[in-house]
């Protein structure tokens, strides 16, 4: 179904919206926010009907069909459960957001942020394909680290970001192996397909394998025991960010893979001692550190890793009504904490202070954010007549009735009453200290309750905790039954959500926490401590950074050996991979030459090849003392190269090689002015030693057996017969299949787009790394700043145009360096429309005839480079107004709107889409996404060396400035 698209591509379009609206509409940002969470919740609570009888619907858009993938959206009950969690509890925290953020901070990227997390986890929850999953799951980690490091500026919370990015990156690194290991054995990453392969998988020999690796994807997510530590350092976030994350999303994510994989894996003893023991782990650990919290997020934060360790624990324990009560806890859960989230937001935004020793007394100012947030807190302490108090029975319920030996079902009903006794403890610390008592006189601001508008959504999640606890029957049953058989199918078990069951063992174990909790308070926790007892030693985030530091170490002792601050050796390591991969990859089957017929030797072509040969030898020999002499032996061996093309009939590959030589070669003579001179006669007197002719001789023998080796495979491939390869296969499909006439550019755009596409998207990330490392080394230069503050010349013509030109001209050549050949800047200048025109016949004929949008791309740039050469860089820069960024992220769309269009029409990512018509006064019009693919490939070929040259052509005339300016000094002096 497409409307399941829409909902998962409506937040994504909102946050790109969000991002581009100014910073003082923070109404108009909060009302799209708004529209898009509800328009999702609309959405995906009109798929309900078709849900309630047990129907999956399915999305299914091929990607890959050769390796058997595809975009895959699947909705069952218990998905749509979760997503409606989603949708509904982002917009309540929209609302919430409006009225805490501050009109100072950058509110389009916040909404920005907060929407493209929703609809990162809406993509977990919708994913019918687990890789899709694990993609989705990466996403909401790297959308986290944005929102918990909102506040930059802090470095707590940049910190905490950092921490809770490598910790559940890590994790996702560990589940993408589980999920490659289940696709392995399953034959198929369709999550149907998955799980209806359980037996197969459970009876594997990497069984274990994938349950460490997917619990450790989980756990790490969920902020489970060792794991735990991240969560309370990202508190630094705002109290929105964690109300949405920390209750209903990000941390839900991880007991929800637990949940959704719970057929497949569950049933073993690894699988209940794994995740049942970090459940029970987290469970008392967090609930005990929850207790000496003196920050209010903070004991929230610990409360949070507790609760998930009842439903982490609820998941292990392979029992079907205790999946049940760990989705029933997870609702509860997402309800109340929430409320209590925004409470606290309210707290602090109102009184300036989140220390719990500060505050006391702010009921009597704030009688309705004190009394919503004492019914949050009791329904979070497990008292009756609340959500929580029925699935925290539920809880005590199976771990008395485990079916475990003798000494589990003893110990895991004790801990389970022990971490509700200090449940009970800190929420009552939350609402004792908090809102009673004498009434705090030095706080920050005068409190008060906030605005009805900001109190609105805690008041909305609190009567949900009431009415679920009052009326379960009539509320959530309905859900919770169709999110269960979504999961357990015919194995579903049978349950009764009553307020009563008679007086039983649970019953008991909640007055026990009841009364502990309360007397646990009064006795021991009303007393101001600054450190946890017992545990005060233990810090996760030291823990964290020692092991970090540790790894640092070792990095920087590895590092010397494996790289090195020269090239040459960088190079030479390169080349030593490259031939040792190579003879590795042939040592059992060898190299064997193919039977093919020979063309007869041609004196022509034997003559070209010696001098590409001789040139290429020059190039090396004049290279120790003539870097500009060697560049231009280096281009005459291109030009051999280019013309063996054009001879072995390549013209594509000949017109590329020859734009790349073109524009390397003046990238290559502007990096020249960076290198030291050599000093010949010093060099000619200082007799080299035994050690670098060996080293000379080394790197000859390297570059011979890495050479050598790469003509001969080239030769064993092409003496073989044309049927034993796949060229056929494209010849006889590149116009039928594909559309043109020339099959080089039809593999490039069509059969292989998706290696073009990652191509041009590596060439955007180097040109970007080159203007990123050569940024801080180009301060603007007097002129360009000069030129910038000038006035606007006044439009002249006849004599007075031709003589500003000259002077402009004259002017310029101030910036090239002194016995430079000098090109007309006119002449110049009048190539540029002509190179255009050029470079759009190639990118236009490139599908069916040799060229294309690489060619074409490379035709433009030559003649940008040729107005730096003659113009300079201030009359480029501040004439053309050439925007390279602009251009490499519009290429990059263009490319990926070509894809998205095949995949729009039903087939696979990138497959071209055709159109055939009649143009009123044209004729026949034929158009293709092909050329949409091109013209990115075109635009980004432009913009990413365009940026290259002027990162290069700064440091350049920097250089050159410098060099100008010393050489003045010396003639004055």
């Amino acid at each position: 179904m497409t409307l399941l698209l829409t909902i998962l591509i409506t937040p994504w379009i909102g946050s790109i919206c969000a991002a581009l609206m100014p910073t003082n509409a923070r109404n108009a940002e909060a009302w799209l926010a708004g529209f898009v969470a509800l328009l999702t919740t609309v959405l995906l609570a009109s798929l309900y009907p078709h849900l309630a009888n047990d129907a999956v619907l399915r999305l299914e858009m091929p990607w890959s069909a050769t390796l058997g993938l595809a975009f895959q959206l699947r909705l069952d009950g218990f998905s749509w459960l979760f997503a409606m969690l989603v949708a509904g509890m982002g917009l309540l925290v929209v609302v919430y957001a409006r009225y805490y953020m501050s009109p100072a901070d950058p509110v389009p990227r916040f909404f920005s942020f907060f929407l493209a997390f929703m609809g990162a986890m809406l993509g977990v929850v919708l994913s019918g394909n687990l890789l899709q999953m694990a993609m989705f799951w990466e996403l909401t980690s790297l959308v986290s680290f944005m929102l918990i490091a909102y506040w930059h500026h802090r470095s707590e919370a940049r910190s905490g970001a950092r921490m809770a990015l490598i910790v559940t990156g890590a994790g996702g690194l560990a589940l993408l192996g589980g999920v490659l290991l289940i696709g392995r054995i399953v034959g198929s990453y369709d999550l149907d397909a998955v799980l209806a392969a359980a037996d197969v998988v459970k009876n594997h020999a990497w069984y274990p394998a994938i349950v460490t690796l997917v619990a450790l994807g989980a756990l790490t997510k969920s902020a489970q025991f060792p794991f735990h530590f991240w969560l309370p350092h990202a508190m630094a976030a705002p109290t929105p960010v964690s109300a949405y994350l920390h209750s209903a999303t990000m941390v839900k994510a991880g007991v929800f893979l637990l949940a959704r994989l719970w057929p497949l894996l569950a049933g073993s003893d690894q699988w209940f001692w794994m995740v049942g023991g970090a459940g029970l782990c987290s469970l008392v650990i967090a609930g005990y550190l929850a207790m000496f919290q003196n920050d209010l997020k903070g004991i929230l934060a610990y409360s949070t890793i507790s609760h998930l360790g009842l439903i982490t624990l609820l998941l292990g324990m392979n029992s079907t009504l205790a999946l049940v009560a760990a989705v029933f806890h997870m609702i509860n859960h997402a309800t109340f904490k929430a409320s209590l989230f925004m409470a606290a937001g309210v707290i602090d935004h109102e009184t300036g202070t989140r220390d719990i020793r500060r505050l006391s007394g702010l009921a009597r100012v704030m009688p309705i954010t004190a009394t919503l947030a004492m019914v949050s807190a009791a329904a979070m302490a497990g008292v009756p007549l609340l959500n929580g108090f029925l699935s925290k029975e539920m809880f005590f319920a199976e771990t008395v009735y485990l079916d475990q030996v003798g000494w589990v079902r003893i110990v895991l009903p004790f801990f389970a009453t022990l971490a509700g006794v200090f449940s009970v403890a800190y929420s009552l610390r939350f609402i004792h200290d908090v809102f009673f008592g004498p009434q705090a006189t030095d706080l920050p601001h005068t409190p008060h309750d906030p605005t009805r508008w900001m109190l609105l959504p805690s008041a909305l999640l609190v009567v949900m905790c009431v009415l679920v606890g009052v009326f379960p029957g009539q509320t959530v049953e309905g859900f919770l039954k169709m999110a269960t058989t979504a999961l357990l199918g015919a194995d579903a078990p049978h349950y009764d959500l009553a307020l009563w069951h008679g007086l039983n063992l649970p019953v008991y174990m909640s007055l026990i926490a009841l009364c502990g909790g309360v007397a646990l308070y009064f006795s021991w926790l009303t007393r101001q401590r600054d450190a946890v007892p017992l545990l005060e030693a233990i810090d996760g985030k030291r823990a964290f950074e020692n092991c970090l530091r540790a790894m640092t170490s070792m990095a920087s002792r590895i590092l010397p050996v494996l790289s090195s601050d020269r090239l040459q050796t960088q190079l030479r390591f390169m080349m030593l991979v490259i031939v040792g991969g190579g003879i590795l990859s042939l040592w059992n089957g060898g190299l064997t030459w193919g039977r093919r017929w020979t063309i007869a030797p041609d004196v022509s072509f034997i003559l070209l090849w010696i001098v590409g040969a001789t040139c290429a030898v020059m190039a090396a020999w004049k290279a120790k003392y003539h870097r500009f002499t060697a560049l231009i032996f280096l281009g005459g061996t291109g030009l051999a190269t280019s013309l063996s093309f054009v001879w072995l009939s390549a013209p594509d590959l000949a017109l590329t090689q020859l734009a790349v030589e073109v524009v390397t070669a003046v990238l290559i003579l502007l990096g020249l002015r960076w290198l030291p001179q050599r000093d010949r006669r010093f060099m000619e007197e200082a007799r080299p030693s035994i050690r670098p002719r060996l080293r000379r001789l080394r790197d000859l023998l390297l570059a011979v057996l890495g050479g050598g080796g790469l003509a001969a495979l080239s030769y064993a491939i092409m003496s073989r017969p044309s049927v034993d390869g796949i060229s056929p296969f494209f010849v006889e499909r590149s116009l039928p299949e594909g559309g043109g006439r020339n099959v080089v550019n039809v593999i490039l755009v069509d059969f292989r787009g998706f290696d073009t596409f990652g191509e041009i998207t590596v060439l955007v990330i180097v040109a970007l790394t080159v203007f990123a490392l050569l940024r801080r080394f180009r301060p603007a230069p007097e002129s360009i700043r000069n030129a910038e503050a000038a006035e606007p010349a006044p439009a002249v013509g006849g004599e007075k145009m031709a003589e500003a030109l000259d002077a402009e001209a004259a002017a310029q050549t101030v910036l090239l360096p002194e016995g430079d050949a000098m090109i007309p800047a006119v002449l110049a200048r009048l190539i540029l429309p002509l190179a255009l025109m050029v470079s759009m016949y190639f990118l236009m004929r490139g599908h069916n005839a040799p060229g294309g949008g690489f060619v074409g791309g490379l035709v433009f740039a030559t003649a940008i480079i040729l107005q730096y050469i003659v113009s300079g860089v201030v009359w480029v820069e501040l004439r053309l107004r050439i925007l390279p960024l602009s251009w490499m992220a519009l290429g990059l769309l263009c490319a990926g709107a070509a894809g998205i269009a095949g995949a729009l029409a039903g087939e696979p990512f990138l497959s071209s889409q055709t159109w055939h018509g009649e143009v009123p006064g044209i004729g026949q019009i034929h158009l293709s996404s092909v050329l949409v693919f091109d013209m990115g490939v075109y635009l980004v070929v432009v913009g990413a060396t365009v940026l290259m040259l002027i990162a290069i052509a700064h440091q350049s005339l920097r250089r050159h400035s410098r060099e100008h300016q010393a050489s003045e000094v010396v003639r004055w002096k």
